[in-house]
């Protein structure tokens, strides 16, 4: 299977998912708007998210799917499985300990950490703790579901570890459409959402271990023992951890600055959810299919073919998410309004999080480039250089936060974010050219600076035709023609975009077919 096909099968699956996000934003806008519940129950989902990326997804996908694969090479099948086994039972353990521990001391972490802005409102206060309480046991769920993922793309059974997080939008799709289909008040539209949580996590955790199941492994539960594999695991997924969950570390930090203002919590979150739609479908598909196929070709000494799939993984970042970031800031008022403004979402707050959602937009490359930079380092089980990496973009995030909230408020984060995610792109790239890790190619620098020209290009024609289909994207427009004309103005970008980059040189249809397809009879890339 070539990679393009790969990164399909994932991006496709999270795609379905992004747009049910969307949906879930949209009822979320009209239920809550940016009110106190919907700071709460975002300030409280916040957390467990956070712990879920850092020591689940980051951590696996750095650490674990480099030794599962080294397993199943070196001691078949069994060994893996028996690795696993391992794994399964240190990580349900600790897991278990740290929901104890977390559940405990959850007034304490939402006055110090979660929300510390929050302290002076008694109302507000109490109600995140409650809701955090509710959804921490979704970290324990959504942990052992990403050692299955991980499991299941080492094996490259893609599609259900992607399609598994659409259970987290149907739920919470359900229960806004409860609260609202009876006209229940936010508090109780909260707590539907905070349950639909963890309803969402045991669902994600039974269809992967059915998956785990199906691709022919059948997991035990052993007693939890320090074993070699398990040591290494461990000094791999630390520094990993920290890594992987660079943009969740730097927007709870940005969460903490911002809950001294009602209603930042939530802007940054609409936001927020708008760019996770190109960063997921592009960046996850990306890092999910490149960490295994990387680890596989520098195990089987095919050095040629390890950096042929950087080189080209790069490209396909960059060729998709270029026009998505010159898009986001020339219309982000536009989507804004048209995704959003309606019920308690009023024209003041769609300026607000338009404002925000331009700036992350700038970010993006920066943000979806660091998921195809760090499987250069995690595929030779480096993972302290991305780490000590990751450390230096998190204290010039917090710098440039606190600095600019006073200024700018949310834009002031938005704006700490991108710089921060600029950095550490920049420094992963650097730092792996100059160890020859990457032998970046006169192709890539050359079609980069083709598909910037053609994004501009792009950008300008939107300028114009945003412009002059304003009297449909007003908010006293009918939601269908809205609707219309936003579809109108994406896809005349694309036309144009596409059409720029294949006539000019920044794509071509050899280079998607014959580049990124690997011959797994010859270990390497025609």
């Amino acid at each position: 299977m070539s990679l393009v096909k790969k990164f399909a099968t994932v991006g496709g699956a999270t795609l379905g998912s992004r747009l049910l996000g969307f949906t879930r934003e949209t009822m979320m806008a009209a239920a809550l708007g940016t009110g106190p519940m919907a700071d709460a129950f975002y300030a409280a989902f916040r957390f467990p998210n956070l712990f879920r990326r850092l020591f689940a997804e980051g951590a696996f996908n750095a650490a674990f799917v480099p030794l599962f694969a080294k397993e199943i090479e070196a001691n078949g099948v069994a060994g893996a499985k028996r690795f696993s086994e391992e794994v399964f039972g240190v990580l349900f353990t600790v897991l278990l300990l740290i929901t104890i521990v977390m559940e405990l001391a959850m007034p304490l972490l939402v006055a110090w950490v979660i929300a510390p802005g929050f302290v002076g409102d008694g109302e507000k206060f109490d109600v995140t703790v409650k809701l955090a309480a509710v959804m921490f046991p979704y970290l324990m769920c959504m942990s052992l579901t990403a050692m299955l993922s991980g499991m299941l793309n080492s094996l490259q059974h893609y599609f259900a570890a992607a399609v598994a997080p659409v259970f987290l939008n149907v739920a919470l799709i359900g229960a806004l459409g409860y609260g609202l289909w009876t006209g229940a008040d936010p508090l109780m539209t909260a707590w539907c959402l905070a349950w639909g949580v963890l309803v969402a996590g045991l669902l994600q955790m039974a269809v992967l271990y059915a998956g785990v199941r199906h691709a022919g492994m059948r997991l035990s539960f052993k007693r939890p023992r320090m074993t070699p594999n398990v040591k290494r695991l461990l000094v791999l997924a630390l520094p990993a951890a920290v890594t992987g969950g660079i943009t969740q570390i730097n927007q709870i930090i940005g969460q903490m600055i911002a809950s001294t203002k009602d209603g930042a919590i939530a802007v940054l979150q609409y936001s927020d959810r708008v760019y996770q739609l190109p960063l997921g479908v592009v960046g996850i598909a990306v890092g999910v299919v490149l960490l295994p196929e990387l680890s596989r070709a520098l195990r089987g000494g095919h050095l040629k073919e390890a950096g042929n799939l950087q080189n080209r993984s790069l490209e396909f970042v960059l060729f998709l998410t270029l026009p998505a970031a010159g898009a986001l800031w020339v219309i982000s008022d536009e989507i804004v309004r048209v995704l959003y403004e309606r019920g308690a979402f009023s024209p003041s707050t769609t300026a607000m999080v338009a404002s925000v959602l331009a700036i992350y937009g700038l970010g993006l490359p920066a943000f979806v480039m660091i998921k195809a930079l760090t499987p250069g380092f995690f595929a030779r089980e480096d993972t302290r250089t991305p780490m000590r990496i990751t450390g230096l973009s998190v204290v010039v995030n917090c710098a440039l936060a606190v600095s600019l909230f006073p200024l700018l408020a949310e834009r002031g984060i938005a704006t700490a974010e991108t710089v921060s995610g600029w950095l550490t792109t920049i420094m992963l790239f650097i730092t792996l050219v100059r160890r020859g890790h990457w032998d970046w190619d006169k192709a890539l620098f050359s079609r980069t600076i083709r598909l910037c020209i053609a994004t501009g290009l792009m950008c300008l024609v939107l300028v114009y035709a945003s412009s002059a289909l304003q009297p449909w994207l007003q908010p006293g427009s009918k939601l269908l023609h809205q609707l219309a004309a936003l579809g109108g103005l994406i896809a005349l970008s694309m036309l144009v975009y596409f059409a720029l980059a294949f006539l000019i040189g920044g794509a071509d249809l050899g280079m998607i077919k014959r580049n990124v397809k690997r011959k797994a009879s010859a270990g390497q890339v025609s």
